[in-house]
């Protein structure tokens, strides 16, 4: 009976998916440097992941965390393909330059 009155109209279900990423858009990390820490192992791989740590973001210019200065240097000499990496992986240029410290 559609056109009762107090009785809810019956919906037609909708795809999980759409809530799925309503709820991700929700939960994402709204800073710069949140959303870099989130895709840094995908950005980067497991092994640069493993010996160096996103910590700070200001105007682009992104912090990492090595674990050595052997590391610190050869991320700065993979610098503008991380940043590449990155970007790519955000979706957008966030990052411009990478500044490397030792831990």
């Amino acid at each position: 009976m559609k056109g009762e009155v107090g009785l809810p109209r019956a919906r037609a279900p909708r795809p999980l998916a759409r809530a799925l990423e309503a709820l991700a858009a929700e939960l994402a990390p709204i800073s710069v440097l949140g959303r870099v820490q989130t895709v840094w192992e995908r950005a980067t791989g497991p092994a640069i992941a493993a010996a160096a740590t996103p910590v700070a973001e200001r105007e682009g210019v992104l912090t990492v965390r090595c674990e050595s200065s052997v590391w610190s240097h050869e991320l700065e000499m993979l610098s503008t393909e991380l940043v590449e990496s990155l970007n790519s992986e955000l979706g957008f240029d966030a990052v411009v330059k990478l500044r490397c410290r030792t831990a």
